[in-house]
C-alpha cells in the first residue's frame, strides 16, 4: 500500500463517527477559531520544536498544563492545533498552557529516539521559561490526547527510564499529575490487538524503532509505577482506542503501587475527550484541576 493510500486510510477510521451520540470530529475542532499565543517558543533547532505559551490573568506563580497532541505519531495528520479548543476553558481556570509540537513519524528525526526526546526537552523548557512567565514548576500536569496520552504519562515516568536508554535523563522535570485522553497507554498490547485507525503495527515500529525490547523505554505499562497521580479517560464509544486499553492499563498502574483514577465516560467516542462542547468535557476539566493540586 503506498503512503498516500494509507494515510487516507488513516484519516477515513478517524473521520468516521462511531455512534450518533459521539459526534466530534478533529475536522469540526479544527475549524473553530485559534486562541493567539502570548508567546511562541523554540525549545530546540528544528522547525517542529516549538511550544505555544498562555498565560491566565493575574501576576502569582502559576500552575501549567503541557497540552500534548495526537494524530498517531504520524506527520501526515494535525498537530498542537487539535489541541487549541481546550486552552481558553483551562486558561481561564488559573493555568498557564505550553502546547507543545514535536518531530512524528516521517518527519525528519521523528520517530525513535525524536518523538521523545522532543517531547522530553519541551517539557524540560518549562525550566528556563518558570522565572520569566511565574511559572509554578511544583504543579506542572500533562495533559495528552490518544498518542499524545501515551506521551503524557510517558513523560511522567522518565525516572523509570534505564540509564543505558538514549531516553534516559539525569533530572527530568517532576511532573505533579497526568492524564490520559483515550491515550495509548500499553504500545505492545495495542500493537498485538488494536483497531487499525491509526495503521496498525507498522505505526507502532515507527514510533518505538527496531531494537531490542523496544517498549522497555517507550511504553507506559512497562514503566509503572511512576508515584505520580494519573487519571486515565476512555469514552465507550471510542473506536480508535477503545475502553479496555484504558482499564488494563489503569488496572496494572494500580497493582505496582500507582494512584490512578480510571474513568469511562458513556456517551463519548475519541474526539469529544478534546471538546469543550461536548458533554464529556466537564468532568475532564474538573480532573485536570484535581490533578495540578
Amino acid at each position: 500500500m503506498s503512503n498516500a493510500a494509507r494515510t487516507a486510510g488513516i484519516a477515513a477510521a478517524i473521520l468516521a463517527p462511531c455512534a450518533a451520540t459521539a459526534s466530534s470530529t478533529y475536522q469540526e475542532l479544527l475549524t473553530r477559531p485559534r486562541p493567539t499565543p502570548d508567546q511562541h517558543i523554540a525549545y530546540g533547532k528544528d522547525a517542529l520544536q516549538v511550544g505555544d505559551l498562555y498565560l491566565p490573568k493575574g501576576n502569582g506563580a502559576h500552575p501549567v498544563v503541557v497540552l500534548i497532541h495526537g494524530g498517531c505519531w504520524l506527520a501526515e495528520l494535525p498537530g498542537r492545533e487539535l489541541m487549541d479548543p481546550m486552552i481558553e476553558p483551562l486558561r481561564a481556570r488559573g493555568f498557564a498552557i505550553w502546547n507543545i509540537e514535536y518531530r512524528r513519524i516521517g518527519h525528519d528525526g521523528g520517530g525513535y529516539p525524536g518523538t521523545f526526546l522532543d517531547t522530553a526537552n519541551a517539557i524540560d523548557k518549562l525550566r528556563t521559561l518558570a522565572p520569566r512567565f511565574h511559572l509554578d514548576l511544583a504543579h506542572v500536569v500533562t495533559v495528552g490526547h490518544s498518542a499524545g496520552g501515551h506521551l503524557a504519562i510517558w513523560a511522567a515516568a522518565r525516572s523509570r527510564i534505564a540509564k543505558s536508554s538514549a531516553l534516559y535523563k539525569s533530572d527530568p522535570l517532576p511532573i505533579h499529575g497526568a492524564v490520559s485522553l483515550s491515550g495509548i497507554l500499553d504500545l505492545e498490547a495495542y500493537r498485538r490487538s488494536g483497531p487499525d485507525a491509526c495503521g496498525g503495527p507498522p505505526t507502532i515500529d515507527g514510533l518505538i524503532g527496531q531494537r531490542s525490547d523496544p517498549c522497555a523505554d517507550t511504553s507506559p505499562a512497562r514503566l509503572v509505577p511512576s508515584g505520580v497521580r494519573q487519571v486515565i479517560f476512555s469514552g465507550d464509544l471510542d473506536h480508535i482506542v477503545p475502553a479496555p486499553f484504558g482499564h488494563a492499563y489503569a488496572k496494572k498502574a494500580r497493582a505496582a503501587g500507582d494512584r490512578v483514577d480510571d474513568i469511562e465516560i458513556k456517551g463519548a467516542g475519541h474526539f469529544e475527550m478534546v471538546d469543550p462542547k461536548s458533554d464529556a468535557w466537564p468532568i475532564i476539566e474538573a480532573a485536570i484541576v484535581a490533578a495540578a493540586k
